[in-house]
């Protein structure tokens, strides 16, 4: 690894403090180097507050050493005022001597106009360092932005018999630890999302309980709005969206939004794009994850497989023709992590 990846990785280890709080901005990590010495790194912390180069050249000591600097960041400076004038004329304005990019941004306000602004200033810049780190980084806002879809993530539990409940009715499948990880993975991802009968049956909060951060948005599929609003999902706890058949309209924390069942989940991705909703899981029941499956949209899977619980009736869990790419053990319970594309 030479010291343009080395640096570059500390900028992505930076950018991922911020992971979950940053919405609907991306994750960016910056780091100044003077001489082969780190002077000033910064991340940025949540939208509307600086970016991270702002914040990486603010924690530089001694400014009169920025013009003989390099800035390293994760993802190519922004070139349009938005709550926060553009970095790249502020890095222009600063005159470092070099810029080195992770990743360019294909958003359309910027897809190359910071770079170039860099560049016709008479800075050097480089960019496509660690690039694919870097896109991997901000897979959720670069799936958001190209395919105008969040970034979808399935999740379930199962039995070592492969069944997600017992006799159809709910059973506890994960140990603590398993849970305790499904509560940071709602944590780090912007919403949440259940069919009616899921609601039903198991009355979620879908809330972040055993675990440092944000409450996802919630979003339960309900055509016929069979769930009450005594549910626990109706709760002021975090913001939440009803996609349905009969009502639209705003109260308090609760947004109902209507869809039509015709083409469903077409129509689902587009007023999930409408709210800006950069990333999923896919909590809902064995119904809800197989439209996903069987469409071919998603993006990751996640699969808890408790070993030692067999369970011999219920609800099938889905199957996945895919094997997967790395699997942990949180004592009985094992946790399988798919990506669509391998």
């Amino acid at each position: 690894m030479n010291n343009d990846e080395l640096y570059i990785k500390r900028c992505i280890e930076l950018a991922q403090k911020a992971l979950g709080k940053t919405y609907p901005n991306p994750l960016v990590g910056s780091v100044i180097v003077h001489n082969g010495k780190i002077i000033g790194e910064g991340y940025h912390h949540k939208a509307g507050e600086n970016h991270a180069e702002i914040n990486a050249i603010n924690s530089v000591e001694n400014k009169d050493l920025i013009p003989e600097s390099t800035i390293y960041v994760s993802l190519e400076p922004c070139a349009h005022y938005g709550k926060t004038p553009p970095c790249a004329l502020k890095i222009k304005e600063l005159g470092f001597k070099k810029v080195v990019i992770g990743a360019m941004d294909s958003h359309d306000k910027v897809n190359g106009k910071g770079k170039k602004i860099i560049q016709e200033a008479g800075i050097e810049a480089v960019s496509g360092i660690l690039e694919k780190e870097c896109i991997e980084l901000n897979k959720r806002f670069f799936t958001y932005h190209e395919k105008k879809r969040p970034y979808i993530i399935l999740k379930w539990a199962q039995s070592g018999d492969g069944f997600l409940d017992k006799d159809y009715k709910p059973a506890a499948i994960s140990n603590t630890l398993a849970n305790q990880f499904v509560h940071q993975l709602r944590a780090d991802e912007h919403a949440i999302l259940v069919g009616t009968q899921t609601a039903l049956n198991d009355n979620p909060s879908l809330t972040v309980r055993n675990t440092e951060g944000i409450n996802p948005v919630r979003i339960l599929i309900d055509f016929d709005l069979k769930v009450t609003e005594n549910f626990n999902i109706y709760n002021d706890e975090a913001p939440t969206l009803i996609i349905n058949g009969k009502k639209e309209g705003i109260e308090k924390n609760i947004k109902f939004i209507k869809a039509e069942k015709e083409n469903f989940l077409h129509n689902l991705m587009d007023i999930l794009y409408k709210e800006q909703i950069q990333s999923v899981i896919i909590e809902g029941g064995s119904y809800t994850l197989l439209q996903f499956i069987n469409a071919g949209l998603w993006d990751e899977a996640i699969v808890i497989r408790n070993e030692t619980l067999i369970l011999r009736n219920g609800t099938k869990a889905p199957s996945l023709n895919s094997k997967p790419h790395n699997v942990k053990t949180f004592r009985d319970n094992t946790v399988s992590f798919y990506l669509l594309n391998h």
